[in-house]
């Protein structure tokens, strides 16, 4: 019986280590530039860590704004300290526990485009919880399942925009709003800000976007395609 069990998580845990790979571990410069912004504005410094680093792009521009105690950096694919050696890496499936990692050890934790890929983001929330101490402050970006391009998929398609076979096994888990307020708030979190990439694809012309046709009238909610939510631990 162990031995099947054992041969069941190693199949999922290549699964995961392949959606992971094909995902590149690379998000986009917009959302990049918020995490940035959001961190400089708010004056955040302490230890913090990439909670799904990918190939550590975000964990290198926060190092250089030379206001972090330590950076550590996490994610299923293999470590990538060369890209950076000020930042730790660690190698961790992220759908489990961080049992190497002791409770209370951030001030900050940064998890750029990674919450959709996961298989239980209550658990996650969770686990952002445990790993913070009292006050500390995640940020995190998701799909923006409410933008008119995604919403007008749902209605046709039967899918969010970014939840269609072309984008699964790596995206998993669709999260609105209403539920990462529920779930941060559940977990001990302060009500969540949400900020907006203010970049977003045309339905069917994703290469066109809202800003370029409307002269950058057009942002927020509806014309984005990505969201941030910032949060404290209570």
């Amino acid at each position: 019986m162990s031995t099947e069990i054992d041969i069941v998580c190693q199949v999922l845990k290549e699964k995961r280590e392949s959606a992971a790979l094909s995902s590149e571990g690379i998000s986009n410069s917009a959302i990049y530039n918020v995490f940035t912004q959001l961190v400089a504005n708010r004056k955040l410094q302490g230890d913090l860590l990439d909670f799904g680093a990918g190939k550590g792009y975000l964990s290198q521009l926060l190092s250089k704004l030379s206001c972090f105690s330590s950076i550590i950096a996490i994610d299923i694919i293999a470590d990538n300290q060369a890209a950076d050696p000020t930042v730790e890496w660690i190698t961790w499936d992220l759908n489990n526990t961080i049992d190497t990692i002791p409770d209370q050890t951030f001030d900050i934790i940064v998890s750029a485009e990674v919450i959709e890929h996961l298989e239980n983001p209550r658990a996650i929330v969770r686990e952002w919880h445990r790993l913070l101490r009292p006050g500390g402050t995640v940020i995190f970006s998701t799909p923006n399942n409410e933008s008119w391009r995604s919403l007008l998929a749902l209605l046709f398609q039967g899918h969010f925009v970014a939840f269609g076979d072309s984008c699964y096994p790596a995206h998993i888990t669709a999260i609105l709003r209403k539920d990462i307020e529920h779930m941060l708030v559940e977990a001990g979190f302060s009500i969540p800000d949400f900020f907006f990439t203010d970049v977003g694809g045309i339905p069917k012309l994703p290469t066109l976007q809202w800003q370029k046709i409307s002269g950058n009238f057009l942002k927020g909610l509806r014309y984005s395609d990505n969201l941030i939510a910032v949060s404290y631990k209570k």
